[in-house]
């Protein structure tokens, strides 16, 4: 009898995460891009974040997000790109992409979050930047050295064109596989853009196996 109830409540349990996969629909709960924008790696999926440092959403978002990275298989390929809406945003920018080229992001990301949205920090220029990236163990030679470089350039440019690309207009915004966009707005919250995100990494992961 218990097996017998068991295999009833896998049976609804099963119909009910597949009747929420099939209630997610383009156009309602996520952007379908009119034109797929390339990825890094085309033997993984992609999925990217838009963030910007002062917006306090991606403030919000940011703990969700790392945890749920950390769930994830080898076969998905998580990246960020910082977003510069206005002029102040531009220096945040540079600076990540420096931690990026420095492999400091692991150490710096959340403390850059932190340090915005609750010592209440204002960065000015590079010099306030270097300092605060020196603070967190950063050689602050070799991260003014690379923050004016032709590398972070071509990072910026790369980004921006991937901006552009992917249409977005607000962040935080996550992308799949260059396809598809996902915002809490569409999704209906941040934790939701999370569960609309999986089910379109398992859609790819379905068509990348065939």
């Amino acid at each position: 009898m218990w097996k017998a109830l068991l295999s009833v409540l896998l049976v609804l349990g099963l119909s009910t995460t597949a009747s929420a996969a099939e209630d997610y629909e383009a156009g309602r709960h996520f952007v379908e891009l009119p034109f797929a924008v390339k990825t890094v790696d085309p033997a993984k999926i992609e999925v990217t974040e838009l963030f910007g440092y002062p917006c306090p959403h991606c403030n919000s978002f940011e703990p969700m997000l790392a945890a749920w990275h950390k769930q994830q298989s080898d076969q998905v390929d998580f990246q960020r790109i910082p977003v510069v809406f206005g002029r102040s945003w531009e220096p945040l920018a540079r600076a990540y992409y420096t931690a990026e080229l420095l492999n400091s992001v692991e150490k710096t990301h959340q403390p850059m979050f932190d340090a915005i949205h609750l010592q209440k920090k204002r960065f000015r220029n590079m010099d306030d930047l270097a300092d605060y990236y020196a603070e967190m163990g950063v050689d602050r030679a070799l991260f003014e050295k690379t923050y004016g470089s032709f590398a972070v350039n071509t990072k910026m440019n790369q980004g921006e064109s991937k901006v552009r690309g992917y249409q977005v207009d607000g962040v935080p915004s996550l992308v799949v596989n260059g396809k598809y966009r996902v915002t809490a707005a569409m999704a209906g919250g941040q934790k939701q853009m999370l569960d609309v995100v999986n089910y379109l990494v398992a859609k790819e992961q379905a068509a990348l196996e065939k």
